[in-house]
């Protein structure tokens, strides 16, 4: 972030007392505490949703969370002359959840269901919902994805050694991903309909893992809600599940453990259940992988591709072995 980017902070009214680099941001001390100044790539009606969802959830005071601080003429981010847009929000001095501390993960969890009752609000003339997202066409989407570079592999003539092993392991995890995603969509048809009306105008933090629950002084923080979107609240327990099994090699008594810290709070439904079911099946981390590999510079491969691939082959039977042992039925 650039100086004439700082300069924008003018605009507000607060006294910037020092000016400090974090991770892709700018951390303010200033009169009103501890100031966050990054920028923003979503639009400004989004803005003023997510200074709706911020607001609901200040009012019911069940969760910390970042706030919106507007400008003095009351407006939600500023500009540069290019037209990068820059936010400024609040902020708590703290540290990271630990994902290797279970006690932290299961309150995270907890504290994502309370978030979870907060974040339903019904479109206003001034503030329409944002389209409901369907996890079913991104994986679609995904696996024409993963069938093109599996092409672009096979027809190219030099291979690296992660080349090799990359496509070595399409077929697999390809139809996996199918299959998932053909099973879910079977599911889904089958109900015509009928999962619970509440979930309508419900909305996900969208980006619910450690990076963005902080431990203050005051206990959880809930930061960064700039990915929010309408999808069933499960998404938010599925990314996190995922990032924190990935971690610690899929274990059974984790997974029942961060489920049952949630349904501490607020129920999972039976069709909740199986959408998590299938959201986890998804080859999700593969396709990843192969989707930094294709859309990026292929002249120098990172050794830290064929580590993850490693470990994402190694642990896919353990995988297998938590879906069939937490989703028995």
């Amino acid at each position: 972030m650039n100086d004439r980017a700082v300069a924008l902070l003018e605009q507000y009214d607060v006294e910037i007392l020092r000016t400090r680099k974090g991770r892709g941001v700018i951390l303010c001390d200033t009169d009103k505490g501890l100031l966050v100044f990054k920028e923003y790539e979503g639009n400004e009606a989004k803005l003023t949703l997510i200074e709706r969802l911020l607001s609901r959830i200040k009012c019911q005071g069940g969760v910390s969370a970042e706030t919106l601080v507007p400008t003095r003429e009351g407006a939600l981010c500023v500009r540069e002359n290019d037209g990068t847009a820059y936010i400024l929000k609040t902020c708590c001095e703290g540290r990271e959840c630990n994902i290797y501390d279970r006690g932290e993960c299961q309150e995270a969890v907890k504290t994502l269901a309370k978030l979870h009752q907060c974040m339903v609000l019904e479109p206003q003339e001034d503030c329409p919902a944002l389209m409901q997202f369907s996890p079913l066409q991104e994986y679609e989407k995904h696996n024409r994805e993963l069938v093109k570079v599996q092409r672009f592999l096979r027809k190219k003539s030099q291979k690296t050694q992660f080349e090799y092993s990359l496509l070595g392991c399409m077929d697999y995890f390809i139809k996996q991903a199918r299959e998932v995603t053909e099973n879910w969509g079977t599911y889904e048809e089958s109900l015509s309909g009928g999962h619970p009306k509440q979930e309508e105008y419900t909305y996900c933090h969208g980006d619910y893992q450690y990076h963005n629950i902080l431990w203050g002084s005051q206990g959880m923080y809930i930061v960064n809600f700039e990915k929010c979107l309408r999808d069933r609240q499960i998404r938010d327990l599925y990314l996190l599940m995922r990032k924190l099994l990935e971690k610690t090699d899929w274990p059974v008594t984790l997974g029942r453990e961060l489920m049952t810290a949630y349904e501490k709070i607020e129920p999972i439904s039976a069709y909740a259940y199986i959408d998590l079911y299938y959201r986890l099946a998804y080859p999700e981390k593969f396709w990843k992988i192969v989707n930094f590999y294709y859309n990026s510079g292929k002249a120098w491969i990172p050794q830290r591709n064929q580590e993850k691939l490693d470990k994402l082959l190694a642990q896919e039977q353990q995988k297998k072995s938590f879906l069939e042992n937490v989703f028995q039925i």
